[in-house]
């Protein structure tokens, strides 16, 4: 599902000989949310069962600006792929700038401004984003900044029983 006002190219705009024929490859299942843009001049890939809240901004270069004497919206950067991970959820507003390579099952939070590596499992929020928390398997979402605040590890099939819902086994 796609969301509206939602802009997604690939290059560096309409008959771009140098565009890549895969520049922007998006999984099955996804959801991108209202108004989001995705920008991708060389390489973005977005895994199967990813969902984007509204307004997330995702671009794989930025400006150059090493020549002060060119305007900087006339200036190319580098190039650095980006890469997010099935299942994960992007919240509203987030950035996710180049180079930024997102795990399988990620939470980034709200407004949150994502580069580099962000390891599976993990809940990252911030800007710069840093990760909150993290999967321990067999104990729960375990805070990073305190070993007491962990939040139970919950089945999809005890979240429908919970809800009163029936989920076929």
């Amino acid at each position: 599902m796609i969301g509206r006002h939602t802009s997604m190219s690939v290059g560096y705009g309409p008959g771009d000989s140098a565009a890549p024929e895969r520049g922007l490859v998006i999984g099955e299942r996804c959801v991108i949310g209202a108004r989001a843009t995705i920008t991708a001049h060389e390489s973005i890939v977005i895994g199967d069962d990813v969902w984007f809240g509204q307004d997330v901004y995702v671009s794989d270069a930025n400006h150059g600006y090493q020549d002060p004497h060119t305007p900087v919206g006339l200036q190319f950067g580098r190039h650095d792929p980006v890469e997010i991970g099935d299942g994960s959820w992007i919240g509203r507003g987030a950035v996710i700038l180049p180079g930024a390579r997102i795990g399988r099952n990620v939470v980034v939070g709200a407004s949150s401004v994502v580069r580099g590596e962000v390891p599976d499992h993990s809940v990252v929020v911030g800007a710069p984003a840093r990760v909150v928390r993290r999967l321990v398997p067999g104990v729960g979402w375990v805070s990073t900044s305190r070993a007491d605040d962990v939040l139970e590890e919950v089945s999809t099939s005890e979240v429908a029983a919970a809800m009163g819902l029936f989920v076929a086994s």
